[in-house]
């Protein structure tokens, strides 16, 4: 009996995962190198001040925390604004991207200052993927939908911006992070990242089990693909802001800091 498109794009994926698993990234299973900088990233949709929650409990356990200014623009321009906070690091760092900005861990968390990396919610490609591609073998997720262009500018609508990326918080907040939102460029969405850094530095992974901006069954492919220690966390996207606990933990954990 013939397989349907769904069942042959799923059994692509199972594929891809089998013939990955003797290379796949190194799994967080030795003691993490201990790290007193940590380093965030923003996807679309967002700027750095989506870290707010997670950068007042990491300071307050000790930790130097930045938060990237994402362009939005090129992912070259992307990893290079990651880059240069990257340069400015004194010593072990976590670098930690969320949603989009995965792909700016991936490719820029090769940096030698970079210790360990956390996907939150986050694409995490491989080296040459095209992300879209993959994401295309799992259901569609809502918020695909809720996307508008003004000519090359992209962003997503309120009303998307409420249920689908924002659906776990209370509305009053949803819509001052909508009111933040920075459009990005159709040019970013192009880019393929070079490397995967997962395949050289341990990774944390935090999925979202109520995402509906990427599907959670992408995320725990990814998650698993990669090798990395993860945490399922019932949350829409914004886990770092509606789960802000559980996300610094995390970061706690990949840093080598006590969690207890």
């Amino acid at each position: 009996m013939m397989m349907n498109r769904r069942a042959f794009s799923a059994a692509l994926v199972a594929g891809a995962a089998a013939t990955l698993l003797s290379s796949r990234g190194m799994a967080a299973t030795s003691a993490p190198v201990k790290a007193r900088n940590v380093v965030l990233a923003h996807g679309l949709f967002a700027d750095g001040s989506c870290w707010t929650e997670v950068i007042a409990r990491l300071q307050a356990a000790g930790l130097n925390a930045t938060a990237v200014q994402n362009p939005l623009t090129t992912l070259p321009e992307a990893v290079a604004a990651v880059t240069r906070v990257l340069d400015r690091q004194d010593g072990p760092t976590v670098l930690v991207g969320h949603s989009f900005s995965g792909m700016l861990v991936t490719e820029a968390g090769v940096h030698p200052n970079v210790s360990a990396l956390v996907y939150v919610a986050a694409r995490a490609p491989d080296a040459g993927e095209d992300y879209t591609a993959l994401a295309k073998s799992f259901p569609t997720p809502p918020a695909s939908a809720g996307i508008v262009f003004d000519g090359d500018e992209g962003r997503l609508s309120e009303a998307a911006f409420l249920s689908d990326f924002a659906g776990d918080l209370p509305e009053a907040k949803a819509k001052v992070l909508y009111a933040v939102q920075q459009p990005f460029q159709k040019a970013l969405l192009t880019g393929k990242t070079t490397q995967a850094a997962w395949r050289s530095k341990p990774s944390w992974y935090a999925v979202s089990t109520e995402d509906r901006t990427i599907n959670p069954d992408l995320e725990r492919f990814m998650a698993k693909r990669m090798g990395a220690k993860t945490i399922e966390v019932k949350s829409s996207h914004l886990s770092l802001i509606s789960h802000p606990d559980e996300i610094t933990r995390l970061i706690l954990e990949a840093g080598g800091q006590n969690t207890d």
